[in-house]
């Protein structure tokens, strides 16, 4: 599914957040939107998933104005968001059930799902009785059973330590390459987005504008950092950081702690 973003604008009563973006995202690519907090990337994925609209301008999927929800296009977020009272493999089953697959269908494919993100045989264990990394795993199966065709990720791994973000990045990108649908990941992570990314899109503080788009080839997907040294710093020096300050602080920490309107923008 091709998504169109066509002259956006976006304000919350008096604050504006977003003015006159443009963007086109092709099918099977993953693009990378990071920037301060309160700038409007999580109100990007929100225009596109349906959940909210713009003050002007439109976004279109394949060409028709998107006007509310369709699971042809999936919204994931930092917190798992799984039912409690669900088995992982019922949580994953439900997204189809919502579709009207029948029961057994939908948890015959859970299963299958769940061993793609390296869950066999804890299909039947409840979300707290495995770790934020496994439940992590179950909301990326749930995300990709119903095969959407635009998938808007918020900051999915921002949670997770180190290791286990490291590890779940490439069974996104597994999945990514397996099933193609259009991605937009927003990420405070300038490293992740590095070794996820087919772009980067680097935007301004609010009212925000992209200061610059970085293109990577497949060649510097990686988690050694020397492979794309020069965009990192091109992207940290954008951002006001340096590389020193880069290891101390996330890009969120550039912005003071946000009103109620700015968490609603960020």
């Amino acid at each position: 599914m091709i998504l169109t973003f066509e002259n956006i604008r976006k304000q919350f009563g008096d604050l504006p957040v977003l003015e006159h973006f443009e963007g086109t995202f092709a099918p099977g690519e993953l693009v990378a939107l990071v920037g301060p907090s309160g700038c409007g990337k999580s109100t990007l994925l929100h225009l596109a998933a349906g959940l909210d609209s713009p003050s002007g301008g439109q976004v279109c999927a394949d060409g028709r104005p998107v006007q509310g929800p369709d699971p042809r296009r999936m919204l994931m977020f930092q917190e798992n968001a799984l039912y409690p009272w669900l088995s992982l493999r019922d949580n994953v089953a439900m997204a189809l059930e919502l579709q009207k697959v029948g029961r057994r269908q939908a948890r015959s494919q859970a299963v299958q799902w769940l061993g793609k993100v390296q869950l066999a045989g804890f299909e039947h264990y409840f979300p707290h009785q495995v770790s934020g990394g496994m439940r992590q795993r179950c909301a990326l199966a749930r995300a990709f059973i119903a095969q959407p065709e635009v998938l808007l990720l918020d900051e999915p791994f921002g949670a997770l330590d180190a290791l286990t973000r490291m590890t779940l990045q490439d069974v996104l990108l597994t999945l990514i390459r397996e099933t193609g649908p259009t991605v937009l990941l927003v990420t405070h992570d300038v490293d992740e987005a590095l070794f996820l990314a087919d772009r980067i899109l680097v935007f301004s503080p609010r009212p925000s504008r992209v200061l610059q788009a970085f293109r990577l080839s497949a060649e510097q997907k990686s988690h050694d950092l020397s492979r794309h040294a020069d965009i990192r710093r091109d992207i940290l020096g954008l951002l006001g950081m340096t590389q020193g300050k880069a290891a101390r602080m996330s890009i969120s920490s550039l912005s003071p702690t946000p009103t109620h309107s700015e968490v609603l923008a960020a």
